[in-house]
């Protein structure tokens, strides 16, 4: 079993919980999350699985998309409404007020981390100090919000849908808004949408998941790893010459079928028939295609 699985995390289970249950369920223990959801948030989450947790780390890059609420008129120290409410304000802006307030963070710019987050400092994680009653001082870093968007506003509630790059803090974000408008803010709720190329739309539970390892039908739901790199141009070798791939050799292109021209440094998908072996580099001096990544 080797791939992605797109998991919907509910609401109550860290990301950790998620991990450690597809283990129960798969009986595998070679299994890594592709990034953090709070314990409150919900949505996609995907989990890889076998020779896919190569990819963990590829897909922690990749950027992201969610829903969010944010309710003006409070502070907490979570910086979302699970948390100790620290300030209060009447909340007197109008809608055009929020809504160029909320397009003003379209963009880069420099977040400061929550303390309420797993960020280490000295090898502790920042929540851990967060609930010995400790805040130290966090770097800002950049961060890009691609996209902002206003999906509805009932005053004191707004709902956004924002495309951000990786290591951005959605809860930060709404407390960055709140603190521009002068009455505070808290993020409500959160659902993530996607990562990358997974979508919400084909993302399952776990007792989906757990229906379909009962039913046999697992391999519906193990996803490529190739699905990664969609973006990527596709190459197949021909048949004669799958057992170099096969032990991870490079190839010229007079191996392929359909002999394509690429500039020096591109990458591709290497295929033979219908498997997938991995991403390879065209290396134009030498006129081969060499492996940098493989999933065999």
């Amino acid at each position: 079993m080797n791939g992605i699985i797109n998991i919907y995390k509910e609401a109550g289970f860290t990301s950790f919980d998620v991990v450690a249950k597809m283990r129960g369920i798969l009986k595998i223990k070679k299994i890594g999350h592709t990034g953090t959801l709070d314990p409150d948030a919900t949505g996609v989450l995907p989990v890889c699985v076998g020779n896919g947790t190569k990819l963990v780390e590829l897909l922690a890059d990749h950027d992201k998309e969610y829903v969010a609420e944010l309710i003006l008129g409070i502070a907490t120290d979570t910086q979302d409404i699970s948390g100790k409410v620290i300030k209060n304000a009447p909340v007197e802006v109008t809608c055009e007020e929020v809504a160029e307030a909320v397009r003003s963070f379209v963009g880069e710019y420099m977040q400061v981390p929550p303390m309420y987050s797993a960020l280490k400092v000295n090898g502790k994680k920042l929540y851990e100090l967060a609930r010995e009653g400790i805040e130290v001082e966090r770097k800002a870093r950049p961060v890009c919000f691609h996209e902002i968007e206003i999906i509805s506003m009932e005053l004191p509630v707004v709902k956004l849908r924002v495309v951000c790059s990786k290591g951005t803090y959605i809860r930060t974000l709404c407390n960055d808004i709140g603190e521009k408008l002068g009455c505070f803010a808290a993020m409500k709720s959160l659902l993530r949408t996607r990562v990358g190329a997974f979508g919400i739309e084909e993302a399952i539970t776990l007792r989906e998941l757990e229906e379909k390892r009962d039913a046999g039908e697992l391999a519906e739901v193990v996803l490529s790893p190739d699905r990664v790199f969609a973006h990527l141009p596709a190459v197949y070798a021909k048949t004669e010459f799958c057992r170099l791939l096969d032990n991870g050799n490079t190839l010229y292109p007079n191996m392929l079928e359909k002999p394509p021209y690429f500039k020096d440094g591109a990458e591709v998908r290497m295929y033979g028939g219908e498997r997938f072996y991995g991403i390879f580099q065209y290396a134009a001096k030498e006129n081969k295609f060499k492996p940098i990544k493989m999933f065999l």
